[in-house]
């Protein structure tokens, strides 16, 4: 009698680790909290844990890119928009530049977004981005859903159009909202090239 319930009790304690390893198996694998990334006053910053399951927008800028500045009132804008859905965040790439440029890069821009120093690329690798500007989603769960431009305004470097007609990163930031699959995962972008810093 001992014996079998002894078996019993085994079998059944490795159902329950079995079951339960099974359930972690299926959860979405978040990304590595990023390495190397610091707020202007040089404290180590995880996005991810300050958006508090947020929808995370992330937005790769330098302060000498004429596309990157160009874009600053729509990245106000859709800030605002959606703000309380979704966190945005300046993410600046180059390491030469130093807080102080920063603040008043973002003074002169009349940013009001929270502003990173991506030191070791590691949110730039975490999203794949190449160009500045360059947006990157992650809904809720953290889970990239979008990378690449903000809009079609750029044909290339040197040729705009008078206004976009289409509007990738918005239409990114309403399906991580929604939970509705985008036509597209990416979008190539026009700026300056991240690899130049490197």
């Amino acid at each position: 009698m001992d014996g079998r319930f002894s078996s019993l009790s085994k079998l059944v304690h490795f159902s329950i680790a079995f079951l339960l390893a099974c359930a972690f198996c299926s959860l979405p694998a978040f990304p590595n909290a990023p390495t190397g990334v610091t707020d202007l006053a040089g404290n180590s910053v995880d996005p991810f844990q300050l958006a508090a399951g947020k929808v995370v927008v992330l937005i790769f800028v330098r302060t000498d890119c004429p596309v990157s500045n160009r874009y600053a009132p729509e990245i106000q804008r859709l800030s605002s928009a959606y703000s309380g859905k979704a966190q945005f965040f300046l993410v600046y790439i180059d390491k030469k530049e130093t807080a102080d440029a920063i603040r008043k890069h973002d003074q002169e821009y009349k940013y009001n977004l929270v502003a990173l120093r991506d030191l070791q690329h590691s949110l730039v690798k975490q999203s794949n981005a190449q160009i500045t500007p360059e947006a990157a989603v992650f809904d809720a769960t953290r889970r990239l859903i979008y990378h690449g431009r903000i809009d079609n305004l750029y044909e290339d470097f040197s040729h705009s159009r008078k206004s976009a007609s289409t509007h990738e990163l918005e239409d990114a930031i309403r399906s991580a909202l929604s939970g509705k699959p985008l036509t597209s995962a990416s979008s190539p972008a026009v700026g300056c090239y991240i690899s130049d810093l490197e």
